[in-house]
């Protein structure tokens, strides 16, 4: 299978992934959860995973700290909402995670199929156990 196939199909199980671990973190919930900028209360289907860092670059593209549940509003609209964005990622991970985050944003990551297959079966399995 080609790599940008194999980068899709993980994007959807890391996407679910991303959405519902905020939803049950949020509000203890898989059908509801807030979005981590504007902190409003969305059904998980109005949820995106939206990225700290905009652009979605190989090396933050499925980085687990850098994106959140997040509203089509401040992902979309507002581009991120990236003040609030980084005021929320401090509060979860403690003064400086965002530049360590901008940091890793600046490697150069190329995926291989057998590392995307791993990955897909990781995100499977993370899923079970939050279901």
């Amino acid at each position: 299978m080609k790599t940008t196939t194999l980068k899709k199909k993980l994007w959807v199980l890391f996407s679910i992934f991303i959405r519902t671990r905020d939803c049950l973190r949020t509000l203890e919930s898989k059908d509801f959860g807030l979005c981590i900028t504007c902190q409003r209360r969305f059904h998980i289907k109005l949820l995106q995973a939206g990225h700290f860092i905009s652009g979605r670059h190989n090396a933050n593209l499925f980085s687990e700290k850098g994106t959140h549940a997040q509203c089509y509003n401040c992902n979309i609209n507002l581009k991120g909402n990236t003040l609030e964005y980084r005021r929320r990622i401090i509060e979860l991970y403690g003064e400086g995670y965002d530049l360590v985050l901008e940091k890793e944003n600046r490697k150069t990551l190329k995926f291989t199929a057998p590392m995307l297959l791993k990955m897909i079966e990781i995100y499977k399995e993370k899923l079970k156990h939050l279901n």
